[in-house]
């Protein structure tokens, strides 16, 4: 996802007085910046930080409505409606099928140690971003077994 994309959509959900969306992408828009102001590239922001930033804003928004209360269901609806919006700009994830085939042909000789602790953190360094952590630690303690 590039930067200016969300900023085009953000633009268009104003002028279509879409507040719900507007809101949803304002917050990526904001997280981005401010991702890339703490790394230091506030000018040319690569499509890996958008990526980072939506992925940690949808973690948040995620979070914010699974712990939100049953009665609150206007607001529980809020988070719900944002978190659809923000998956829209979401990286496509890889399957579980295709975290242990690149877990396979990369790093068999580690799988064939057990060694958990090394297999993750060299896994986790090359899929950031592109898979989901906990589906790898689950596919890798059944391949270490």
């Amino acid at each position: 996802m590039q930067m200016e994309q969300l900023q085009k959509d953000m633009i268009a959900a104003m002028k279509a007085k879409d507040k719900v969306r507007k809101d949803a992408i304002s917050a990526l828009v904001s997280a981005v910046k401010k991702l890339a102001i703490d790394e230091g590239c506030r000018d040319d922001i690569k499509e890996e930080l958008v990526d980072r930033a939506v992925l940690k804003e949808m973690k948040l928004v995620k979070e914010q409505f699974d712990t939100c209360p049953d009665e609150r269901a206007e607001l529980k609806a809020s988070y719900g409606a944002t978190y659809e919006i923000m998956q829209e700009y979401a990286p496509v994830m890889m399957s579980e099928e295709e975290i242990a085939a690149y877990i396979s042909a990369n790093f068999a000789d580690a799988v064939a140690q057990k060694n958990k602790g090394m297999l993750m953190k060299a896994i986790m360094a090359d899929l950031k971003g592109k898979a989901d952590g906990k589906l790898i630690n689950k596919i890798v303690s059944s391949l270490c077994e």
